[in-house]
């Protein structure tokens, strides 16, 4: 993620001794938006990844223990923090802070056949493990959420993009009201690329479950399907990819024929979601003054491109 939180070697030392780990070196990550990453490296090159919430609360943070812990018990190549004193949430420069080990591999840049196959039969089982899973969180980012994102854009988008926002909003509205029986359940609501790491064709981590949340699966999957499925700065679906994505999922769960008159529709909408969130990042962090080389803000345009491509092929 970026770094909004600066951290010294010897803060991180003092932060992990009571882990029982002696730190030797921290090394900043770049990519995502949301909270401060940094690798810590022990002795004999172990290797951590060293996490500050940046806008959870300590009970926000810790929601997501139990849930990494049961993914884990499932065979799931999830990131299971480590705890001292019985908890696995800590306090480092009075923000919310945890330290889990580092899953090693590669994002899949790009992604081939096979581990578009890979992350498909894992998304299915993340979706059945949690089906029921006793969680309850402060606030979800459903659709009622999305619509008071685009609320509070909408008086920034110049008039076309205004009109490309409400189409969206229209079709959304119109085809999920002919097609209700979409399931909800927890989702990872952020499974791009870069989220993963992968030795080759093995899947290795599934990282970064910080926005977790009760929604549809069909917006899970077509997150996943349009990043998976697609190289930027190109933005054209790769059919073959989705197929076998859906070939894969579906060996784990089958979607309800709703979900199959949906699927296009939600790939329009995962992309629409998107842009929003990255305009209201940049706006974020416009307001803060975040800037500079820690400080990594996505294009908005890469998603808009995307919706624009992806609503030719939706009809109400």
């Amino acid at each position: 993620m970026s770094v909004y939180t600066t951290l010294t070697l010897k803060e991180v030392q003092d932060f992990a001794a009571p882990y029982g780990l002696k730190i030797v070196d921290l090394i900043p990550i770049q990519g995502g938006i949301q909270n401060t990453n940094y690798f810590i490296v022990g002795e004999n090159d172990q290797q951590f990844v060293l996490t500050i919430f940046e806008e959870m609360d300590e009970q926000g943070a810790g929601e997501l223990v139990p849930v990494l812990e049961h993914l884990g018990k499932q065979g799931l190549a999830v990131p299971v923090p480590l705890t001292h004193s019985g908890r696995a949430i800590q306090s480092l420069k009075d923000k919310p802070a945890q330290i889990a080990p580092r899953l090693i591999g590669k994002h899949p840049m790009p992604s081939n056949i096979e581990q578009v196959k890979e992350i498909a039969i894992a998304q299915a089982k993340i979706h059945v493990a949690l089906q029921d899973f006793p969680l309850e969180r402060a606030s979800y980012r459903n659709h009622d959420y999305w619509l008071s994102v685009a609320k509070s854009i909408k008086p920034t988008l110049n008039p076309a993009d205004t009109v490309l926002l409400n189409n969206l909003l229209g079709l959304y509205d119109a085809l999920t009201a002919m097609y209700p029986n979409r399931p909800k359940g927890f989702i990872h609501s952020d499974l791009f690329r870069d989220n993963t790491l992968f030795e080759g064709d093995q899947l290795n981590g599934i990282l970064d479950f910080y926005e977790l949340n009760k929604d549809e699966l069909l917006f899970d999957i077509a997150i996943t399907i349009n990043d998976f499925c697609t190289e930027y700065p190109d933005v054209h679906l790769n059919e073959a990819k989705a197929q076998a994505y859906l070939e894969s999922y579906e060996s784990v769960r089958p979607l309800t024929s709703d979900e199959k008159a949906c699927l296009e529709l939600y790939l329009a909408m995962a992309a629409g979601r998107f842009w929003m969130m990255r305009l209201q990042v940049a706006q974020k962090n416009a307001e803060l003054g975040r800037t500079g080389g820690d400080i990594l803000q996505k294009n908005p345009d890469e998603m808009r491109n995307m919706l624009v491509e992806r609503l030719k092929f939706v009809t109400a």
